[in-house]
This record gives C-alpha cells, structure tokens and sequence, in this order.
C-alpha cells in the first residue's frame, strides 16, 4: 500500500491525532498518523501587547488564532490528500506555561489574560516562597493571584475559576475544567505520590488569606488534574464549532489532559524517563532534567514542575545564550563581505565555530559575557554584552570562538552544578535542540564539556511542541492498556529515530571547570559595566 493511500485510509478512519499549540509568537496546528508522521500543519503569527502594564493577548485573537492554525492545517489536509477533514482520531491543546487567567461564575473573564512574561508578582513569589519552603517563580499562577490579593485587586472576591492559557482551550471548547500534570505544576506545587496538588500548601494558602473572607478556597479555583493518557473529555457541539466554524468537523473526538510547552517540549525530544533531560537553546536556554526525587531544599535558581505523566524535574532557565555569539559572527559576516568574500550563513557557521575544536581546554585565559538582559542566576538585574582579556591571554580566533559558545553556557552550568554537584542528581543522557546544533559536532562538544553528560541530537528534535502535544493525544488513543508514556515513546515513536550522541571528552571537562571559576570571578566586571554604561 503507498504512503499516499494509508494516509487517506487514516484521514478517512480517523486515525490521527492532532496537535494545536501555542507559542509566544506563533499557534501552530500539526495533525499525524499512527506512524508520528505529520500530514498537514498549520500556523497563526500573533505577538502580545503591553494592556494597563500587563503583557496580554485578547481572547478574540486567541479564537482567531486557533480557527486560522485549525484552517491552514484543514486546507494543506484537502489540497494533498483531496479530502474534506470531518474527524481525527485524538486532538490535544498545548500553550505557553503559567500566567492566570481568572473567570466569575458567569465564565467572564475578570482581568485581561496576565501572561507568563509579567514580571509583576515578585512581594507575592517571594512570599510564598518563603511559607512553603518550595520555589515559586513570578510567572507561577499561584503568584499571580496571590498579587492581586497583596494588591487589593477588586475582581478577587468574584473569581471562580483559575486556569492557564492550554486550560481555557480545553475548558472551551470541551467544557471540562481539566489540566494536565505538567502545566498544572506551574499553576501550584505538585505531590508526586498523589499525583495532585500538594494538600499542605493548598491549606497553607487558604489560611494565608482566611482574614480576607473571600467566599472560596484556591483548590475550588484550580482544574482538576490529569494525567497523560487519561481521557479528559470530547470536542463538545459548540466547540467543534468554534475549532470549525465551517460545521465539517463532527464532535465526541476525545481529547488528552491539556498540556504546557515544557511538557510539550520533554515528549518531543523524548526526555520524560528519569534521569534523563533536554537543553533548548536560543536566544534563552532552559534544561529541563528528570529527577529521581525531589531536590533536598529550596533554589531560587531552579524551579520544579513536572513531566506529563507526573515526574519531578528540575528546570534550570537562563535569560541569555546565543545572541552575543550571533552578534559576533554578525560582524565576521561583514568583514567577509567587505574582503569581497561573500558566505552563506551556514559555511559562515561551519567555518568559525569549528575554530572552537582548535583551541585550548579553557579558552586562553580569554572571558566573555552575552548578557544582554539582567540573569538571575547569576544575579544581575541587567545586562552589558562584554569581552575582557588580560595581557597574558591567548587572543586568537579559535580561543575567541570557544569562549564565546562556552559563556552561552555559563549561566545554565552554574544552575546545573546544583543539581549535579549539590544534589548529586544522576543524568545518563541530555538531548539538545536549537539552531546552534545546525552546525555538527561543535555545540554538543562544547555542551557536553559544561555539563560532563552525553549530549545528543535527533532529527525529531525540530518538530516542536504542537508535534509533541499531537503525540500526547496519540498517547491517549494509542496505548497498549496501563503501557507507561516512557515506554510508548521509546518503543513506538522513537524506536527508528538515530540519535547523534557525543559524550564528553575529560580534558575539555577540565577546561570548561577553569573557564567557569573565571567567569564567576569576572562576574564583579559584569556588574561594573552594567553600573557605569548606559
């Protein structure tokens, strides 16, 4: 049978399972077979705007959002199968983790949607912090709520329901107030052995706020909890209407637990087993490692969520990574141009970066900072991008290089080493994604190197978090019985995927170890520039 035709067989049976996800800048819609194969996407650009000091997008833009990823994806389905979409198999919704979303019992919406980016809850973080003896980040629903309260906020009284961006998909368009696991951990804290909200915080809250009077406890405001693979509801009447406004889509299509994008994010680069863990890089990098237990005492430097089916991890997030390293190659690229030596950005990348493998262990005595935003984990409430080098230095270009990839994991090895070195947290493997990886070898090298683990790289890797949240709802429909979501990936959705893995040579080890003592050292010269350049 060709591939052509066992497509149309499971576009027509539905057997498919569809993804819908929403990033910060885009919404994409990724519909698969039972191989994990994409058949059609499709995709909404939309940006946030600053609303009455809140960074917020408008429920008409996430409805339109929505029905034009939904239609895209439905149009690529009807121009290269010639079929009318009417069913699929599964559909699961993923977004952008945290933020609050608070509605009365009339299911209106109190405040404009307060989005993970709103740095405006730090006395309420804090906090609570400090009452559960547990991290609780700014972009936390818990904090966001907790603010309103410190700041008298009229609409608190009347809350209802509390709930995340991935949630109120859900909530619309199946009537079900349900969330997964994962996304629910960054709404408030998670119990691993119950598999819910943790009970103690959940009472410590509501005698937190008892002289208030209000006329609920928070866990009224909180969906319910699931787990991945537990059916969380069907596509109702009204919400295949709104996903369709052209009535072909018929409801009843079960949906999985909505998720967030760190969940999204784990399954795609198949890192949701313990002791395992992923690294995205870009202009920010975030790893995200499975954790065998929970970590003995509170960091500020790492928060705790979990993966979609319930496991503790820790996540380490920097504010910067590769935007000095591009800046600079940026400027190799005017110099080449200017010599009359004209490079695509891809030889222009093999050809400086691979520079990285000639140098010394440690850089050269060189030092750089890419901060071009404050770093909390290094406690800098801004940033200046620096290069400072001492007369005994060794200034050459592959030194230069290697500096430059080594600082863009500076911040990320310093939030590492606590759960290394502190923590003794064990990690077999961590795969790696993001466009510094284009370039083979030499941004696993210099990974493994920072953080003394097997660094791989797949193919798969790229397919992002709606292919990720479409397998999440494959899951659902999938499964063999109580088969575990380690085992579905590794054995159905990863079995043929090659991994690249590099594991960490011990001389760069020791060269990374002398590189970081000099940049937390050097950090005094950071902070310097940031007081006295504007």
């Amino acid at each position: 049978m060709s591939s052509q035709v066992s497509i149309e067989q499971a576009i027509a049976k539905g057997e498919t399972s569809l993804g819908i996800e929403f990033g910060s800048t885009r919404i994409k819609a990724v519909l698969i077979d039972g191989r994990f194969q994409t058949i059609a996407s499709g995709s909404y650009e939309w940006e946030n705007q600053l609303k009455d000091g809140f960074w917020t997008y408008s429920l008409d833009d996430i409805i339109t959002g929505l029905q034009e990823a939904y239609r895209e994806m439905k149009q690529e389905v009807e121009r290269n199968y010639g079929m009318t979409l009417q069913t699929v198999g599964s559909i699961g919704f993923s977004a952008m983790m945290h933020g609050y979303m608070a509605f009365d019992d009339s299911d209106k919406l109190l405040v404009p949607f307060r989005t993970w980016r709103n740095a405006t809850t730090g006395a309420a973080a804090r906090a609570l912090t400090e009452q559960f003896k547990f991290n609780i980040p700014e972009r936390w629903s818990i904090a966001h709520l907790y603010q309103a309260i410190l700041n008298e906020e009229e609409h608190v009284p009347q809350i209802r329901f509390v709930t995340t961006l991935a949630g109120y998909i859900h909530w619309l368009l199946t009537g079900k107030k349900a969330l997964g696991i994962g996304d629910a951990s960054g709404m408030f804290p998670i119990d691993e052995s119950t598999q819910n909200y943790n009970e103690s915080m959940i009472q410590q809250f509501n005698e937190l706020v008892a002289d208030k009077g209000y006329p609920w406890k928070v866990s009224d405001l909180l969906p319910k909890v699931y787990s991945a693979g537990e059916a969380a509801g069907a596509l109702s009447e009204a919400g295949a209407k709104i996903l369709d406004p052209t009535l072909d889509l018929q409801p009843g299509i079960p949906l999985c637990p909505p998720e967030g994008d760190a969940g999204t994010g784990m399954v795609a680069t198949n890192s949701v087993r313990k002791r395992t863990g992923n690294v995205s890089v870009g202009t920010s990098v975030f790893a995200m490692i499975v954790l065998e237990k929970e970590l003995s005492k509170v960091y500020p430097e790492i928060d705790m969520v979990t993966t979609p089916n319930g496991s503790p991890v820790g996540m380490v997030h920097a504010n910067n990574c590769s935007s000095d390293l591009n800046a600079w190659l940026g400027l190799f690229r005017e110099f080449s141009e200017a010599a009359g030596q004209k490079m695509d950005t891809e030889k222009l990348y093999s050809v400086l970066l691979n520079k990285a493998l000639e140098a010394d262990p440690d850089g050269g005595g060189l030092l750089s900072y890419g901060y071009y935003s404050g770093e909390n984990i290094t406690g800098l409430e801004e940033g200046r991008p620096l290069f400072v080098r001492s007369p005994e230095s060794k200034f050459n270009l592959a030194n230069f290089m290697r500096v430059h990839l080594f600082t863009a994991f500076g911040a990320l090895k310093i939030g590492m080493d606590i759960l290394t070195k502190e923590e003794n947290v064990a990690i077999d493997s961590i795969l790696a994604h993001g466009g510094l990886f284009k370039t083979p070898v030499v941004g696993q090298k210099m990974m493994a190197a920072a953080l003394n683990v097997p660094v791989s790289v797949t193919s798969t890797a790229g397919e992002g978090g709606a292919w990720g949240m479409a397998v999440l709802a494959s899951y659902l429909l999938n499964k063999n019985g109580e088969e575990s979501l380690e085992n579905f990936l590794d054995e159905k959705v990863f079995s043929d995927v090659e991994e690249e893995e590099i594991r960490p040579d011990a001389a760069d080890v020791k060269g990374f170890e002398v590189f970081i003592e000099r940049y937390k050292k050097g950090l005094v010269i950071e902070q310097a520039a940031v007081d006295n350049l504007v």
